[in-house]
This record gives structure tokens, sequence and C-alpha cells, in this order.
């Protein structure tokens, strides 16, 4: 009986030893599977932050290109704003001075229109001035562009469709000694415009403030070419 006892005691032993083992063993295969699918998940989320880092690197690169390109453009859209008198400038130049002789009696002379100031001096003028290598012309803040009009409307001038008045203050921005031989040479306009009366003054200066064109440039024909 007594062996009997001692045999069912260590079977029972054995049994109790086996169970805690295999349980043992089947709670670490359970953390050992739930660490390799953890271990799964962060090489995945690892993989992917590289594919993400590697395409903000190219969104920062491609950025960057772009941010030059458009630097480059908005150059040469103001150098084409500048050209077409888009644009306020400033540089060295000279300023023309034009006013009618007032002091002469109308009733004295044969003709009185030697004394004032026409369309086509300023015409002529404006041409010396650009063929001299000025970059920049106006009349009385009335810039000069490639659609500027210059008209004689009765006894008022038009300059892009604004009335223009008496005295007239004619600036133009370039190489002032160019621009100034041009118009004040022996026999050159300006001269022939002071012997017919009328008053002139010319002054060089490094600072003149030229106003951007306030007009619309419209064009009914025109279309772009094939690039």
């Amino acid at each position: 009986m007594l062996l009997t006892m001692a045999i069912c005691i260590q079977i029972n032993t054995i049994n109790a030893a086996t169970q805690t083992v295999g349980s043992t063993l089947k709670d670490n295969s359970g953390l050992r599977d739930e660490l390799l699918s953890v271990q799964g998940k962060y090489e995945s989320l690892y993989n992917e932050l590289e594919d993400k880092e590697k395409k903000l690197e190219e969104i920062r690169q491609e950025a960057a290109n772009k941010s030059e390109g458009d630097t480059q453009n908005e150059t040469e859209i103001k150098s084409n704003q500048t050209l077409l008198g888009l644009t306020d400038v400033s540089g060295q130049g000279i300023i023309i001075n034009l006013d009618e002789n007032r002091d002469i009696n109308s009733q004295e002379v044969v003709n009185i229109n030697g004394y004032l100031v026409h369309e086509e001096d300023l015409l002529y003028i404006v041409n010396e001035l650009f063929n001299s290598g000025a970059d920049a012309v106006s009349i009385n803040d009335q810039r000069i562009v490639n659609t500027t009009s210059i008209l004689c409307d009765g006894n008022i001038i038009r300059i892009n469709g604004e009335m223009v008045g008496v005295p007239i203050t004619i600036k133009a921005i370039g190489y002032p000694e160019r621009m100034d031989y041009a118009l004040t040479r022996p026999g050159g306009y300006l001269e022939t415009m002071a012997n017919d009366g009328i008053k002139v003054t010319v002054e060089k200066s490094e600072n003149i403030n030229i106003p951007k064109f306030n007009g619309v440039y419209d064009y009914n024909y025109l279309s772009r070419g094939d690039v």
C-alpha cells in the first residue's frame, strides 16, 4: 500500500511538472510569436519611413529647382516690364524744359506759331533722345512707350490720350553727354527752337525719376507666332 501510494504521488508530481513545463513552453511560444509580429511591423514601418524620406528629398530638390526657375522667370518678367515702361525707373540723364515766350506781343509778329511748342517739336526731340541712346523718356510725367501717340488737339497737345500743356518738361534717362550733344549741338533742334523764340533750358542730372506707363497695351490684330 505504501509503495502504491508512493508511486501515485510520484506520478501526480511528474504530471504536474509536465503540465508546468508545457504551459511555460506554450506561454513562451506566444511571446515569441508576438515578438516576431512586432519586429515585422517595425521593419515595415522603417522601410516605409525610408521611402517617405526619399520622396521628401525629391520634393525638396524639385522645389529648389522650381524656385530657381521661378526666380529666373521673375527676373525676366521684371526686365520685360521695364522695357515696356510698366515700372518706375531712375538713373542719370538730362532734363529739357520748354516754354512759350509770353513776352511776345502776338499783334507785333507775323507768325505766332514760331513762338509756340508744337507736337512735331516733341516728336523730333523724343526721336533724337532715343536715337542718342535714351533708355526711358517722359513728357510731363507721361511715359513714352512704343504705343504712345503725340497729337495736336486744337490748342493743346495730347500724349497717351492725356492733355499736356506748357511748360513742357522732358526727362530722359541715358548717357547725359551723348543726349545733350544730340540736341544742343550747333545747328541742333533745340538751338533752332531757341532762335525761334521758345524758352529752352537743358540740365544734366545724376538722379532722374520717370514714372511707369499708366495706360493699357491694347493689341487687336497681334497674335503670338509659332515658337
